[in-house]
């Protein structure tokens, strides 16, 4: 607890209570993300956090054991296959910021692959004294030669965007430069750009990405390039797209999101007075990739294509002819590629030259098969042959040959790099070590009832033997139709199961694990569902005897920060230990901070509806805290440069409790992005007061017992 902080006498925390629970905008300085008083009192929690763990012997062995996994030369270096060469951005120990390098297909299949340099960024930060986080590249097919990188300063969402040479291995001089923005590039040629730039505010949308797509040529100003689309500054954000399979035709589209979960795809001509065409798909509609002129994508809800034609389900895979829809500019005959059932989702997909590789998740567990296509016949499937009981997760795939590489773990099985050739069988191709001692433990599938019947699926991860309750981490998400599936995780292994700890993961609704549907149930006032999901899971552990109230921690991060607060406020009976990370935790002003217009599809509209405004006011962490409640120990992490979730969230909450007098601890990194992590040092440093905190408040701490009142139990 923050001992710098005057504390309020009784009848001023209840008068701060009250100012709360009305509503009071007297927190607001704490949004001031660089504002002096508002870093001054982070930096004073940091050191009474740090003074706190530092004291602990077991934090630095967990700093060291969490960075000998990270750092590891002997992790799998993954790649993406461009122009017949392997690319991996690699960091370790000697490389912090990283290095971009490459290889050949057959360097890469030997134990000691010889790997070219082609951009070593941590003398490129130490050149230009720039905290430069690798943000990714952009680059022209088939040669690879052009393109754009995205640097950011400090791991933020907003990035440099400049122009390299991958044959001269340098910077392009007087090349295509764009500042420091939200924003995309594609390339249509050598010479051309399409971007989309959040750095005018009048090109701006509210979520802070940009809505306007132009068309920039070389030895122009970007401020002189010319639009080519506009969306409208309500949107969440518009961003162009370059579509290619192979040496085929090439398309040019803009995507515009006009909520986070609805849109219009529209096709851009090279014809700089054609206007562009609104692209006739169902508006909750992802496209996922180019294949054989085949435009494959999936809906997020029934659609009927035609009066008299077939119905397609929600989480469907569909397909139409992109040659005839460009040049006749409507709706080609719609074919179905796979159709999942309710307990299936979409995971991955990867096209290879002659093979579109998918990942089917059946009940959370992953299953493979590849489709082909005939235009007289339409599509074929097979399933492939793959490890039981796994995730699979397809990372690359050629389109100009038939390579594709794809990564199987469990969690306890650690990662397996596979490629896939002609032949579709699985080679092993690299190995990642085992970290901890995975012998004598197990892995469940179990089912807890939430309140309205629906059976919400966990894994629980322990020791086959374990006699008795065990200190439990509770792990979920619970939003934006993110998918939790099991994997390998080397620092929880070494720091938290090998000594004792009991792992769960739950696939409660608001994710993707069973398709759009599993992920709509909860939306905006649904959203109590997916607390009542993790409740259900946590009270079936302490009916389980599996652990009890004081050796139960729960853990959350972004959206995932949002759940575990509401689980501190709404059932802090139920916890001993709550961690949340980068949370949403003011839900009456997230639309209000950074990008958090475009989540308001997800939550609610505050300012728009009012019975969206009283259910988010109903479950806001931070307008539900009271001075007399009975509250485990928080500890609240988060970093200044997140430009997604906006700092002032955690230090809200942070601040309100330390003045109400209850234990809590936090943590904002002044670097990191909305990992709360710039590099591997950091991210080791995260992890090792993490697990430091859940050992001293559930580990080290006495039991209490396990009785809730009124446990909904199954």
């Amino acid at each position: 607890m923050d001992k710098t902080v005057k504390k309020r006498t009784a009848s001023e925390a209840v008068a701060l209570n009250a100012a709360i629970q009305d509503e009071s905008e007297h927190l607001e300085w704490l949004e001031e993300v660089e504002g002096a008083r508002a870093l001054g009192l982070a930096r004073a929690m940091n050191e009474g956090t740090l003074a706190r763990f530092r004291a602990d012997p077991r934090y630095s062995e967990f700093y060291e054991q969490a960075l000998e996994v990270l750092e590891s030369t002997e992790r799998i270096p993954y790649v993406d296959v461009r122009g017949g060469k392997l690319w991996n951005l690699w960091q370790d120990s000697e490389s912090i910021h990283g290095v971009w390098r490459r290889t050949t297909v057959e360097s890469y299949a030997t134990d000691s692959p010889v790997w070219e340099i082609v951009l070593d960024l941590d003398a490129l930060a130490s050149l230009e004294e720039t905290n430069w986080v690798w943000a990714g590249s952009s680059c022209l097919a088939p040669d690879y030669r052009h393109c754009m990188l995205s640097l950011s300063d400090g791991g933020s969402d907003s990035a440099v965007h400049r122009e390299f040479d991958t044959q001269t291995c340098r910077f392009v001089d007087d090349g295509f430069v764009i500042p420091s923005t939200k924003g995309v590039t594609e390339w249509i040629d050598t010479d051309t750009l399409l971007v989309a730039t959040a750095l005018d505010e009048t090109e701006t949308t509210t979520s802070g990405y940009p809505f306007v797509v132009k068309r920039w040529r070389r030895g122009t100003a970007l401020k002189d390039a010319e639009p080519v689309f506009r969306g409208r500054r309500e949107d969440v954000v518009v961003w162009p797209i370059r579509l290619q399979h192979g040496d085929g035709p090439r398309y040019l589209l803009a995507a515009q999101r006009e909520t986070f979960f609805e849109g219009v795809y529209w096709l851009l001509s090279d014809d700089a007075e054609a206007e562009p065409l609104a692209m006739p798909l169902p508006r909750k509609a992802i496209i996922e990739c180019l294949f054989q002129d085949q435009l494959v994508f999936t809906i997020a809800e029934e659609w009927r294509p035609t009066l008299d034609g077939p119905r397609f389900p929600a989480g469907a895979v569909l397909s139409i002819d992109m040659s005839k829809l460009a040049s006749e500019g409507e709706l080609p005959k719609v074919r179905k590629v796979f159709t999942p059932n309710e307990r299936q989702s979409i995971g991955s997909m990867g096209a290879t030259a002659n093979t579109l590789l998918m990942v089917v998740n059946d009940n959370v567990v992953s299953r493979l098969r590849s489709f082909t296509f005939e235009k007289d016949v339409g599509w074929k499937s097979r399933s492939l042959d793959v490890p039981d009981n796994s995730s699979i997760t397809v990372i690359t795939a050629d389109e100009m040959s038939d390579l594709a590489y794809l990564v199987v773990s469990g969690f306890l099985t650690p990662e397996t790099l596979y490629r896939v050739g002609a032949d579709l069988t699985l080679e092993p191709a690299k190995s990642a070590p085992a970290w901890f001692d995975s012998s004598g433990m197990t892995v469940e599938q179990r089912h807890a009832k939430s309140t309205d019947g629906t059976m919400i699926p966990y894994f629980i991860v322990r020791r086959a033997d374990a006699d008795g309750p065990r200190p439990t981490l509770l792990h979920a998400y619970g939003g934006f139709k993110v998918s939790r599936a099991p994997s390998y995780a080397g620092v929880l292994g070494r720091l938290w199961l090998e000594r004792g700890g009991t792992y769960v993961m739950a696939n409660i609704r608001g994710g993707g694990e069973f398709g759009p549907l599993w992920h709509q149930a909860g939306l905006r006032t649904k959203r109590q569902r997916i607390f009542d999901d993790l409740i259900a899971v946590a009270e079936n552990l302490i009916a389980c005897r599996e652990t009890t109230v004081d050796r139960l921690g729960v853990v959350g991060g972004s959206n995932g920060g949002l759940l575990t607060g509401v689980m501190y406020t709404q059932r802090p009976d139920l916890f001993g230990a709550v961690v949340t990370q980068v949370p949403l935790l003011d839900m009456l002003r997230f639309h209000l901070l950074l990008a958090g217009a475009s989540w308001q599809d997800e939550y609610g509209f505050p300012d728009e509806n009012p019975e969206e405004r009283k259910f988010l006011r109903s479950i806001s962490p931070l307008h539900n805290v009271r001075t007399d409640g009975d509250y485990p120990p928080i500890f609240i992490l988060t970093s200044t440069k997140d430009d997604r979730v906006h700092p002032g969230h955690a230090r809200k909450l942070a601040h309100l409790l330390n003045e109400l007098g209850h234990e809590v601890l936090y943590y904002e990194n002044i670097e990191g992005g909305h990992s709360a992590a710039a590099n591997l040092r950091e991210t080791a440093r995260r992890s090792a007061l993490e697990y430091c905190f859940f050992m001293q408040t559930l580990m080290d701490g006495p039991e209490k017992g396990s009785e809730i009142k009124g446990s909904r139990s199954q």
